[in-house]
């Protein structure tokens, strides 16, 4: 078990305009993930597709359109710790179309995008948070949104309770 599991977490510009920061970050603190870096950043476009890289799947033209999307406008850049922090956020943020989403995630809550009215409008689709999608993922990820010294190691009291603490002393 991965207690110490980090993901990167990109607020896009749309949850950026539309006030929603505190919102969605109050969802992955509220299941007990913490955060070990934020910061509120102007992305470039060569930043944009270094990020989008990533995935060799991509298409350029779709490529295009998500760095354009994320250079767009301020984005908060987060490194979010916790056991199996990669599955609870995807989890938390919904299907990466909004459409799809379930109602009571991020996506599903705050969004009501979609591949066809996006491919439409000739734009990326508006769908409010990026999430690694793999711990290989997120190792890359992280390096470029944060440089090592920005990322601060700390303990919470959830953290000695879940992990640290046998509970039948306690009880007893």
């Amino acid at each position: 078990m991965n207690k110490k599991e980090r993901t990167l977490v990109l607020l896009k510009p749309d949850a950026v305009q539309r006030n929603l920061a505190g919102e969605i970050i109050s969802r992955f603190e509220r299941v007990g993930l913490k955060i070990v870096a934020m910061k509120l950043v102007l992305p470039t476009k060569d930043q944009a597709y270094e990020h989008y890289r990533i995935n060799p799947a991509l298409k350029q033209d779709i490529l295009d359109k998500l760095a354009v999307f994320l250079s767009a406008s301020p984005v908060v850049a987060l490194v979010i710790e916790g056991n199996k922090s990669i599955p609870i956020v995807r989890k938390l943020v919904g299907s990466t179309e909004p459409l799809q989403s379930a109602v009571g995630t991020i996506r599903g809550d705050y969004t009501i995008d979609s591949y066809a009215l996006a491919d439409e409008a000739g734009r990326a689709v508006r769908n409010l948070v990026h999430a690694s999608s793999s711990e290989e993922d997120a190792e890359k990820e992280i390096k470029i949104w944060f440089n090592p010294k920005e990322l601060v190691n700390y303990r919470t009291v959830r953290e000695k309770i879940l992990y640290d603490v046998n509970l039948d002393d306690i009880l007893e």
